[in-house]
């Protein structure tokens, strides 16, 4: 891969030219790839923490003042589905994300380019490095090019937060208390899974096994869910 050209593509997928070539190089670095060119390499993972953190602010923002006849409750479980790891995988692949990653062998070799994981932790880190680049503005009008039309299809598709759900009927009993567990994981590095349990005052609700921990504790509320009635199958 010819990494100056790499960075010039993904710099005009992305509409925004860095002065820190180095933030995105870093922020296209799968931890893989880092691993296999130790020398002076950093993966992208600390970078998708703060991304993680620069889109929350950005999405809760706008949909605080775009939404102001939604409640607290239907405000985080909007802004739930937009950050969610579907919602990012759809937002890298209009970015043709996957085509410009720097993997390690392993990853590039088991369809690593087109993982919803690894696309939806880049996304975040791309974030970040042009929040570090060109600080909140740049990292704003970046993320707003996917958001108001994400809530359109997230609206007619109807959003399900599980979790959040659950946690609004627990907290109507001050003294019970809602806690995940990872109880396993399977199966090979580039293809886990996850399986969660859900438990009320220590007493399991819901399991649920899922690519990703995320994924599993929803998947745990809704089987929660599901055996207190509240929804159905």
């Amino acid at each position: 891969m010819d990494t100056e050209k790499n960075l010039d593509e993904m710099q005009e997928e992305l509409r925004y030219h860095f002065h820190n070539r180095k933030l995105l190089y870093e922020a296209l670095s799968h931890s893989s790839y880092a691993n296999e060119n130790k020398k002076n390499r950093k993966s992208n993972e600390r970078l998708e923490f703060l991304g993680d953190s620069v889109l929350s602010i950005v999405v809760s923002e706008y949909i605080f003042e775009h939404y102001s006849h939604l409640p607290e409750g239907d405000l985080t479980k909007l802004r739930a589905a937009l950050v969610c790891e579907k919602s990012l995988y759809e937002f890298a692949l209009e970015l043709n994300l996957g085509k410009h990653l720097m993997l390690g062998k392993g990853e590039e070799n088991t369809g690593g380019r087109e993982r919803p994981s690894i696309l939806s932790d880049a996304f975040e880190a791309v974030i970040a490095a042009m929040y570090l680049d060109g600080g909140m503005e740049a990292a704003k009008k970046h993320i707003l090019r996917f958001i108001p039309d994400a809530i359109t299809k997230t609206k007619q598709a109807g959003f399900q937060d599980y979790k959040t759900i659950l946690q609004e009927i627990i907290q109507k009993n001050p003294e019970e208390r809602v806690e995940y567990f990872l109880k396993c994981e399977s199966g090979p590095d580039h293809d886990k899974a996850f399986t969660v349990q859900v438990m009320l005052n220590s007493n399991p609700i819901g399991e649920g096994t899922g690519k990703s921990k995320k994924n599993a504790e929803q998947l745990a509320a809704k089987e929660a869910l599901e055996l207190m009635g509240y929804v159905t199958q």
